[in-house]
Order: structure tokens, then sequence, then C-alpha cells
């Protein structure tokens, strides 16, 4: 209501800027013209002639002087023009009048409907400063709340579940994100992506265990696309927490075969194989490998051994290097070492906290490696 008051206050105001000048009278003018200047003139010489301030003779001449030039003046102004004017002037300020009376509101109530939002709630400041430190989480949480009041008015929209779901699965909603992937099922088509996708969500609803439900989204998945990563990878889990490590090593072995060099989950599949026994110690170079032919197994080890001790202690004296940060990282799991991965990834976060951009990549890579959180 407020606001509609001010509104109103507005437009009076904006309507008054327009009549004031329309309702002055053309007196303004005609005090301005010559005419009125002479008749002024006149007027003055009169009240000093009678204060004795000039003699009676230059008042006369004065007069004279006066007069013929206010009957110069009165003939150059057209008779016609003068009587007319006024009238025609009147009925135009009237028009006026009425157009700024019922235009300005009308033209404002037209542009504001299709524009404004008048059905808009506000907004109170506090709440406002609540929201502004909540940081990426409050924004995803506005980002849920949107979205599902599109989608209880328009219930068949697949993109809008396609984009809930991964949203709702990040923030730890698994049960709703298994919903939202449903969904995105049934409105948007059958695909080993979404289907690899929900089954994910099934399986953290249930603590990263792979069960019957999941896996049976994982092979439908796989199904509709035999490389597909994800599907893979969750069978081979699957197959790791029944007890069969072979057949884990197996499904991942061949993933890695197919994958390409530089695929993001490639050392998280990595790791896991190294997990079931069937993994190698980290890559080496060209060079590396080279020289290392002739060597027996235990000295290579301890050569690869020493080249991780040395990249450890180089980061220890100089934390920015990302890169180096994950390579550490993924060799500690490569080698089976947990522990130490954890503790690497707890000391570059560490040193490079001050460095958001570097922190955020950091945070990345160490997602690929499963050590995200």
């Amino acid at each position: 209501m407020m606001l509609w008051f001010v509104f109103a206050l507005m437009t009076v105001a904006a309507i008054f800027a327009v009549l004031w000048p329309l309702g002055r009278n053309g007196r303004a003018q005609d005090q301005g013209s010559e005419v009125a200047v002479y008749k002024d003139q006149l007027a003055e010489v009169e009240r000093d002639l009678a204060a004795g301030m000039i003699p009676a003779p230059d008042a006369e001449a004065a007069r004279v002087e006066i007069s013929r030039r206010l009957l110069a003046a009165a003939a150059s102004e057209p008779a016609i023009e003068l009587a007319v004017a006024p009238k025609s002037n009147l009925k135009w300020r009237r028009a006026a009048a009425v157009l700024a009376l019922a235009g300005l509101p009308l033209v404002a109530i037209g542009v504001y409907m299709p524009l404004g939002s008048p059905r808009l709630q506000d907004f109170p400041l506090a709440e406002r400063e609540r929201g502004s430190g909540s940081g990426v989480a409050q924004s995803l949480e506005n980002l849920v709340v949107q979205v599902q009041q599109h989608l209880e008015k328009n219930p068949t929209d697949g993109r809008g579940w396609n984009v809930l779901a991964p949203v709702l699965e990040r923030l730890g909603r698994f049960d709703d994100a298994v919903r939202a992937y449903r969904n995105s099922l049934t409105y948007n088509g059958e695909s080993a992506e979404r289907r690899s996708d929900l089954g994910e969500a099934i399986s953290a609803a249930a603590g990263g265990v792979v069960t019957v439900e999941a896996k049976t989204e994982f092979e439908r998945a796989r199904a509709l696309n035999a490389d597909d990563p994800k599907a893979n990878y969750f069978l081979g889990l699957a197959a790791e927490q029944d007890g069969r490590k072979d057949d884990a090593a197996t499904i991942w072995r061949a993933l890695l075969a197919k994958a390409p060099s530089d695929a993001p989950w490639r050392a998280l599949v990595q790791s896991s194989l190294v997990r079931v026994g069937g993994g190698t110690m980290p890559a080496l170079s060209d060079e590396t490998i080279a020289a290392s032919r002739d060597m027996a197994e235990g000295d290579r080890n301890a050569m690869v051994r020493g080249m991780v001790d040395r990249l450890a202690t180089r980061l220890k004296q100089n934390g920015d290097d990302v890169d180096g940060w994950l390579r550490l990282v993924r060799a500690y799991l490569v080698m089976g070492e947990r522990d130490k991965a954890m503790g690497a990834s707890s000391d570059a976060r560490q040193a490079v906290a001050r460095d958001a951009e570097r922190l955020r990549q950091l945070n990345d890579g160490l997602r690929t490696l499963g050590l995200g959180g």
C-alpha cells in the first residue's frame, strides 16, 4: 500500500509540473511587449513631473517622444492577433491539461504493469544481509527453492528436473535427488548418463553402498552405452563390495584401457585398482623408465619412493604448486598409502588457503581423486 501511495504522489507531482506553466496567463508576455513598456514610461514621466523632479518643458518633450514610439509600436502589432491569440492559447492549454491529467497516469500504469512486479513480496534488509554472507550453499538453496516452485506449477518440465537433481545431490539431499533423477528420466527419456546419475544418487543415499537397486541402474546404463565410465566404475565397486576383487580389477582395467589420458576420473580408477591389488606404481617419465629397465623390482620401487619423497620435501618448502600437490596425493593413492594421501591433501589446503583461485583448483583436483569435502 505504501508503494502505491508513493507512486500516486509522484504522478501528482508530474501532472502539476505540466499544468503549472499551462495555467499561467498571457499577461507576462503582454507586460514584456513594447506597448506596455512605453505606457509605463509615460506613467513614470507623470510621476516625476508631479514630484517636481523634472521641469514641465522637459516632461512635455518626453511625453511627445514616448507617445510617438508608443504609436509606432502599437501599429506594428496586428490587432487581430491580439484579439484571437488569447482564445486560441486558452483552447490549447485546456487540451494539454486534459491530456496531462488523463494521459500521464495511463502511460505510467501501462508501462509499469508489464515491466514491474506489483505482486512481488518485500525483501527486508535483515534477510538481505543474512543472505549476502551465506556463501555458495545459500545460493544453491535459493536455486533449489526457485526451481522447485517452478516445477510445482510445471511438473513435466524435464529440463527443470535435470537442473534440480545434481544440485540436490551436491547439497546432500540424496533422497530428493533420486526422485528428481527419476522424473528427469520420465520427462527427458532414456540415456546412459541419466541412468548412471540415478544409480550414483541411490548409492549415495545408502551411504556409498552399491545396492541392488543402484546396480540395476548401472547395468541399464551400460546396456545403453557399454563405455559409460560412471556405470563401469560403480559396477566395479559393486564387485569389490561383494568380495569379488578380481572381477572389480578386470572391470577397472578395461575402463582404463579405453579412457583418454586426460580423463578427470582416471586417477580415481587407478587408486581403486590399487586398492583391490591390481594396480601398478605411478607412471614414470620415458627417461626414468629407460634408466630403470635393468633394475630389480625392489630397486625400482625404491627409486619411485625416492622421487615421491623429494616431491613431498619440495612442496613443504614451496607449497604454491597445486599440480605438484595433486601429483603427490595421486602417487600416495596409487601406492596404497591413503593415510599419507589424506595428510598431503590437508597440507596442500593449508599451503594455498590464502589464494582462493589455487584453493579452488586444488579442491577440484582432489575431488577427481576421491578426496573431496
